[in-house]
């Protein structure tokens, strides 16, 4: 019996379906169509995505394949099919009622280790998940809804599983989760996200390690020490972390736990001790009762921080939520404080990628481009550089061109 898996959603989910696959291969197959069962691994961050995946379960379910649906989304919204948490490793148990005919409804609120569950990668790209949960309790997100409080896997538990993918040849440790900044707290032995990373940078051989997203309220606890460590050359000088809003009253609202004077301040540390810096944040336009002027200020923030990338979302209400109870903003207002901000974030990543033009790098191949036989090179700031070279190698090219979302070291 053949099983199709899909995913959607962040890192930590493609992590989880690594997992999927290690315990159902070899059943695992890439064709729908082949299959005889079908599984989604979901998220439910944005109403948008959710709509996504709702229409995709229609699909599958027009062709009478028995279909499991796992992940966020059945911890945030009911659906009509059956069912997995996010505890993934309940997925067999799942795929074994399925082929009984029984309907299976398996959400669990427990939460284990998983690093202790075999995965099926890519060969180059370790996701390496350091926790599950999170402290926040944002008024417009379901996520933490699906998975729970913070819940901090060992250290060591996290540095013997980067030390087996690095024998095991990958290039790249991909560490995630919902917020790495808080990583430990939940910890006796009192060791945060710093103290990882130093460990984890002083394992032999030659890879890189990107760091996830980050809360600025969780970094500026450790801003000092994750500073330091950042300095090390495995690590690539990117820093995820996201605003949501550059005005206070906004961020009060969403309960952010921090002002934006502070989320300049850990902007301000790294890009003074790294001036390659690669700053990526996210930003929510349109929040409940946000005012033109109250997004003029994001504006203005977005210029004052110049950052190389920005995930702009639109507020869509999340079922459960405080934020889906408050009068909200009219879509076309959303859609064209998007444009807006979507093209100044163009602009400026415009700028400072064109400032590559003409300089050498190191870049490490990590991921197919979409034109064969193009690839994608990472700089020693994780920004994307399209090449050519082979899968896992470490290569030096000239930066010949630049688009807003990508540099080019291409004849």
């Amino acid at each position: 019996m053949s099983i199709y898996l899909e995913t959607y959603g962040c890192t930590m989910n493609k992590a989880d379906s690594e997992i999927i696959k290690a315990l159902l291969r070899p059943q695992i197959t890439e064709s729908l169509e082949e299959a005889d069962i079908a599984i989604i691994n979901s998220c439910g961050v944005k109403g948008p995505t959710e709509h996504k995946i709702r229409k995709r379960i229609e699909e599958i379910k027009a062709t009478n394949k028995p279909l499991i649906v796992a992940g966020c989304l059945p911890k945030i919204s009911d659906l009509d099919v059956n069912v997995v948490g996010t505890n993934v490793y309940d997925i067999v148990e799942a795929v074994q009622k399925v082929r009984e005919g029984s309907a299976v409804h398996i959400i669990r609120d427990e939460k284990k280790n998983k690093l202790c569950y075999p995965r099926v990668g890519d060969g180059v790209n370790a996701i390496i998940p350091i926790s599950e949960g999170c402290l926040g309790s944002c008024t417009y997100c379901a996520a933490r809804f699906a998975r729970g409080h913070l819940y901090s896997y060992p250290l060591e538990s996290i540095v013997k599983t980067a030390r087996e993918f690095i024998s095991n040849g990958y290039k790249e440790l991909q560490i995630t989760s919902q917020d790495t900044g808080c990583y430990g707290t939940d910890l006796d032995a009192g060791e945060r996200l710093h103290s990882l990373l130093e460990k984890l940078a002083s394992l032999e051989g030659k890879f890189r390690i990107r760091v996830g997203m980050m809360n600025p309220n969780h970094t500026l606890d450790i801003l000092e020490d994750l500073v330091s460590v950042y300095r090390h050359d495995k690590i690539y000088k990117f820093l995820h972390i996201p605003v949501q809003s550059g005005n206070d009253h906004i961020l009060q609202a969403m309960n952010r736990k921090y002002t934006v004077d502070e989320f300049l301040t850990v902007c301000r540390a790294f890009r003074t001790e790294f001036p390659e810096l690669y700053l990526c944040t996210d930003v929510i336009v349109g929040f409940p009762t946000e005012t033109e002027e109250q997004f003029h200020d994001t504006l203005a923030l977005v210029k004052k921080i110049n950052p190389d990338k920005i995930n702009v979302t639109r507020f869509s209400p999340r079922p459960k939520t405080e934020a889906s109870k408050m009068p909200q903003i009219p879509d076309w207002i959303k859609k064209e404080r998007s444009r807006l901000l979507y093209k100044l974030r163009m602009d400026i990543s415009l700028s400072i990628n064109r400032r590559y033009v003409g300089e050498s790098h190191e870049v490490l191949i990590n991921q197919e481009g979409t034109v064969s036989p193009t690839m994608i090179g990472r700089l020693s700031n994780y920004k994307p550089v399209v090449c050519v070279g082979s899968m896992g190698s470490f290569s030096r090219v000239t930066i010949t061109g630049a688009a807003p979302t990508y540099l080019k070291a291409l004849q």
